[in-house]
């Protein structure tokens, strides 16, 4: 099931998303949210009438980096022996349509196109064996970078985590096998990056149980995945696309800063 977050006339709502073509797309309503029992309104709206919203308002984003070993290289990095995790803030989260502003701190942002994980339920702890029950489904992200800020400050703090940083959408995909799923970008239609999220260092149960070690999950949280190789600068006015097979395709455009 693919579900939507989504505001029509000021209202904010969930709904599922019916139909294949893009342009036939409707959504029926729910009643309550998605992480607890809900069911279907029976009442639709064409997608088209509708604004997108990010999919979930993340309590966290935990993204973890060097999970691709060619991303790892293409950057001059090692590839790290155990999961290696950093945060991007509620505030950095942006839906389908929603515009990248480019920082004024930076010179050289980048693209990172990205398998997330939409966890389901409060969790801590997670053994191995029940990963799958904790989670509610996969969407779309881009893990926007200042490099340059990045590589100087040494921490990623204001490099990923500044506002419009992370892009989500369009939809989470419930139903979902991520074990080989392809994974690609686009810059203005030119594709920048390409891989298959079974060339991950460390799978998504692995990155699951680091973290609920350490903290508490909570329905809504985000994980990011790591990038494939490819990544690269994008520009004012450039319009840049993350496609993951089974999901469907997150657009953003890039905007100078206001």
């Amino acid at each position: 099931m693919r579900i939507a977050r989504f505001s029509i006339d000021g209202n904010v709502a969930f709904g599922a998303i019916e139909g294949e073509k893009q342009d036939e797309l409707v959504l029926d309503i729910i009643k309550g949210i998605p992480f607890a029992d809900f069911e279907l309104s029976g009442t639709k709206v064409p997608v088209g009438k509708v604004r997108l919203l990010p999919p979930v308002l993340p309590n966290k984003v935990v993204a973890f980096g060097r999970n691709y070993a060619e991303h790892a290289r293409e950057l001059g990095n090692e590839v790290p022996d155990a999961p290696f995790a950093f945060f991007k803030p509620s505030t950095s989260v942006i839906g389908p349509g929603d515009d990248i502003q480019y920082p004024s701190f930076s010179e050289e942002v980048h693209h990172e196109a990205e398998l997330a994980v939409v966890i389901g339920r409060m969790c801590r702890e997670v053994p191995r064996e029940r990963v799958r029950d904790v989670i509610f489904g996969y969407t779309c992200a881009n893990d926007i970078t200042a490099r340059d800020v990045q590589k100087r400050e040494k921490q990623w703090a204001r490099a990923k985590g500044f506002d419009s940083s992370c892009p989500l959408g369009p939809w989470v995909e419930t139903d979902l096998d991520p074990a080989d799923v392809t994974i690609q970008l686009t810059v203005n239609g030119q594709q920048r990056q390409l891989g298959r999220t079974s060339e991950m260092i460390h799978s998504i149960e692995d990155l699951i149980v680091n973290i609920s070690e350490a903290m508490t999950l909570l329905p809504g949280d985000v994980i990011l995945t790591g990038t494939p190789a490819g990544v690269g600068p994008l520009n004012v006015g450039d319009e840049v696309a993350v496609t993951i097979e089974g999901i469907g395709t997150l657009t953003n455009k890039v905007v100078k800063r206001g």
